[in-house]
């Protein structure tokens, strides 16, 4: 008779156990499923050049850079409703908008904001323009994404290649593409087949640079908001707006 208990007990355990593993198995393809469809319909939020990618700075960097012109139109990757938007000390001009499926997206080192927290936006809409305010060492966007709520250490963050496509420092986006079924990053070795910019190799100096591309040190410190001279490798200058 004890036998015979034991036999049906782990029966229904063996039997909970595929179980369980079947419905996590459904979860995870949900989840899946989910991504797609997001994936499907973000939009790329300006034009401009890859600079930086996420994870680097030995892991601290927590999104994407794309160098362009500045006051480039900054575009919402999706419907949302604008949850902060004010100046930071760090990221600058900035605005963080919260999207369905909880996730949040900041566009940080913003020239001008045009919306305000609490206003409501549709995909495409512009919500600001390029700049370089805040901690920022030239004219770009700096974009996060986030799950569920952005916090000050940025747990919450995640590579926003997921939902936008990959990336490369070098690579160029445009602005309201999309990536699935439909290739937005063109590869410009070195950018020599992008005449608007021009990316910083070792020894180069303003002066060298400008003369490489037709052009002036003042105009090179113009287009990229250069109070000295100083620039550095893999950096990304405007050469021409």
């Amino acid at each position: 008779m004890r036998d015979y208990i034991k036999r049906l007990l782990i029966a229904a355990i063996m039997a909970l156990c595929v179980s369980l593993l079947f419905l996590g198995g459904k979860h995870t393809e949900a989840s899946m499923n989910d991504s797609q469809v997001i994936k499907e319909e973000w939009i790329w939020p300006t034009n401009g050049v890859i600079s930086d990618t996420y994870g680097t700075r030995h892991g601290k960097h927590k999104g994407i850079d794309i160098a362009g012109g500045l006051n480039s139109p900054v575009l919402a990757v999706e419907d949302g409703v604008v949850g902060k938007s004010y100046f930071s000390q760090t990221y600058g001009n900035v605005i963080f908008i919260k999207h369905p499926h909880d996730f949040v997206t900041v566009y940080a080192h913003l020239n001008k904001r045009l919306v305000s927290e609490g206003q409501k936006v549709k995909q495409g809409d512009q919500i600001g323009t390029m700049g370089k305010t805040g901690q920022s060492t030239g004219v770009h966007l700096h974009f996060e994404t986030h799950q569920l709520e952005w916090t000050f250490d940025k747990k919450n963050a995640f590579n926003p290649e997921k939902l936008l496509g990959d990336t490369d420092v070098g690579l160029t986006v445009k602005a309201g593409a999309v990536s699935v079924g439909n290739p937005v990053l063109e590869v410009s070795s070195g950018l020599n087949s992008d005449k608007n910019h021009y990316v910083v190799q070792a020894g180069d100096t303003l002066t060298s640079i400008a003369h490489k591309n037709n052009t002036s040190v003042e105009k090179l410190k113009e287009f990229n908001q250069l109070s000295s001279d100083l620039i550095k490798p893999k950096q990304i200058l405007v050469i021409e707006q």
